[in-house]
């Protein structure tokens, strides 16, 4: 054994001393970088000073021993440096040592680079070189940990942001995730459809108000810290409309579909409403400002608002990213919640326009009707009902339900209703208009069966006949309670399957004929025997001739509750005279 002053040294691996020193000789003495050479074995052949100061031990303590023995650390990375020996491909790893201290901060790292040494056509060991790298893995350590933390923030914030698809709720989420989250207040800005504005459409469908005129944001939702009440009196609540003048943070991060961050202390005033805002802000103690637009599909719906106030610090670029992404999801969610309420909205005018009060009414017979949308999120469904004059003095009333909810339930309800009415010009009986329905929706391909019930009554006869496709059963209000007809009941309509059956039931003045859908009974996980019964165990009905007062008393006792959409029909003969 040789070594080599002042504290490097090498050991003969048995190569000459030419072809070693050759070797050795490669590696700068005065390197800040610390330089080694293993065997085979992975003992040490040759260290230099920077290594042993590395290390923390002698280049005598090296030599010849191997390198899990020096460094017991280092026997995690053994099988990385015998692949090395293996197939020869250059590895780095990176080590922490001469330090056990719990700190990240004041912990050191080292990166090594291993290459295999091949001599003569024979593998000989493995050359290395090892330098400190400690002020950048950490920030690579710190820059994982905030990944993580990032990470988990935005799977809270899709876990918190849209739960439902109401507009409000969903910017109420997104404000109230913000703070403290990413801010000390937020608001959320929309553009109101309601507002009229000058020009054309500016970049990604944003408006662009006429030079000179503000544009117009509607504050949907706001949150803030507790203690922030000087704050919050000095900025507009949810629901009213600002203005933002050209050149402000609103209209900038608009245009540029970017996000805009502000200095509130140093930026210089700007004449109209948002100097005073911003004087507000200052007194309050706010110092920061960053708006992120919320765009989906292409569509700027707004703007997201955040400040800071007091001690919490300025906004960051990371600060920024962690907004912008966060508000891109929001905007998802924000962005179904429109497009839900524009598709519910354009439903209930349809459906609207097409249930009203029955026309053409007859002298001899009295109709009223109610309909009523089920739930807080008012999902309009394919409930639908008709009455239409017949020939011969007769009256068609129908009452039907398409399956499924929202614009295309209310779609496919106009048009059962509109071939309802071809149908019956023909003058058939319920169940031959049942079955000619069944056959034109089949053939049509509608991708929604509905059930229907027809009652067609002759007052001259003083009777009713009545057929059902796969529709709950009328009801018959008498002086004595309610009870339910015995109708056969077919296959809903759409299906194919035909088979129905009418059948005729006397009609004399006074009692009432109640059609309804299954809203009005049906709640989920009850038998529909149950359900049924809670509509003829009605309390008495109150006394009178109006029949409006009926269903609103029905309503009222079947209504609360109610999972789906409701429609109901009464009906009773007039004495003639």
């Amino acid at each position: 054994m040789t070594t080599r002053p002042p504290a490097s040294g090498h050991l003969d691996a048995g190569a000459d001393d030419g072809e070693f020193a050759r070797v050795a000789g490669e590696f700068a003495a005065s390197s800040s970088a610390g330089l080694l050479i293993l065997d085979r074995e992975l003992r040490y052949l040759h260290v230099n000073e920077a290594l042993t100061q590395i290390n923390g031990v002698s280049a005598a303590d090296h030599l010849g021993r191997q390198a899990s023995d020096v460094m017991p650390l280092l026997a995690k990375d053994e099988p990385v440096l015998r692949a090395v020996l293996a197939d020869g491909r250059t590895r780095e790893l990176i080590s922490s040592r001469g330090t056990h201290d719990a700190d990240m901060d004041s912990r050191r790292y080292w990166l090594g680079v291993y290459d295999r040494w091949e001599a003569d056509g024979e593998v000989r060991g493995i050359v290395g070189v090892v330098v400190e790298v400690s002020p950048a893995y950490r920030r690579s350590l710190n820059d994982d940990r905030d990944d993580q933390l990032r990470l988990g923030l935005f799977d809270a914030a899709r876990e918190r942001i849209g739960t439902t698809l109401d507009r409000e709720t969903t910017c109420a989420e997104l404000a109230a995730f913000a703070v403290p989250l990413l801010a000390d207040w937020a608001a959320v800005d929309l553009l109101p459809e309601y507002v009229s504005f000058e020009g054309g459409q500016g970049r990604a469908g944003v408006p662009e108000p006429a030079r000179g005129t503000p544009l117009l944001l509607r504050r949907e939702a706001v949150a803030g810290v507790p203690g922030l009440r000087r704050v919050n009196e000095a900025l507009n609540g949810a629901g009213t409309v600002l203005e933002h003048e050209p050149g402000s943070a609103g209209v900038r991060v608009l245009e540029q579909v970017r996000a805009v961050r502000e200095d509130y202390r140093t930026m210089a005033a700007r004449p109209g409403a948002a100097a005073a805002r911003i004087a507000a802000y200052r007194a309050a103690g706010a110092h920061s400002g960053m708006s992120v637009p919320l765009v989906a599909r292409g569509r700027t719906l707004g703007v997201l608002t955040l400040m800071r106030v007091g001690r919490s610090p300025g906004f960051t670029d990371r600060d920024e990213v962690t907004a912008r992404e966060i508000a891109t999801r929001a905007a998802v969610s924000l962005d179904h919640a429109l497009h839900y309420e524009h598709e519910h909205a354009v439903a209930l005018e349809l459906q609207e326009s097409l249930l009203g009060e029955p026309r053409d009414p007859r002298p001899d017979i009295d109709i009223a009707t109610r309909y009523l949308p089920a739930g807080s999120e008012l999902m309009v469904g394919g409930d639908w009902f008709d009455v239409v004059a017949l020939p011969g003095g007769r009256t068609l009333k129908v009452m039907g339900d398409v399956m499924g909810h929202g614009l295309k339930a209310a779609v496919a309800m106009s048009h059962y209703r509109m071939l309802v009415r071809a149908v019956a010009a023909a003058g058939l009986a319920p169940h031959e208009m049942l079955q000619r329905l069944d056959d034109m929706v089949a053939a049509a391909g509608f991708d929604r069966v509905a059930t229907c019930l027809l009652e067609v009554v002759d007052p001259g006869a003083r009777t009713a006949q009545i057929a059902s496709a796969g529709h709950l059963p009328p009801a018959l209000v008498e002086p004595g309670g309610i009870r339910l007809l015995d109708v056969p009941v077919g296959p809903p309509l759409g299906t194919g399957a035909g088979g129905y059956t009418s059948t005729t039931v006397p009609r004399v003045p006074g009692p009432v004929m109640l059609l309804y859908t299954d809203g009005l009974v049906e709640r989920r996980g009850e038998d529909i025997d149950a359900s049924l019964r809670r509509l003829t165990e009605l309390p008495p009905v109150p006394d009178g001739d109006d029949l409006g007062v009926l269903l609103d008393h029905v309503l009222d006792h079947l209504g609360p509750g109610a999972q789906d959409d409701i429609a109901v029909m009464a009906s009773r003969l007039l004495p003639r005279g």
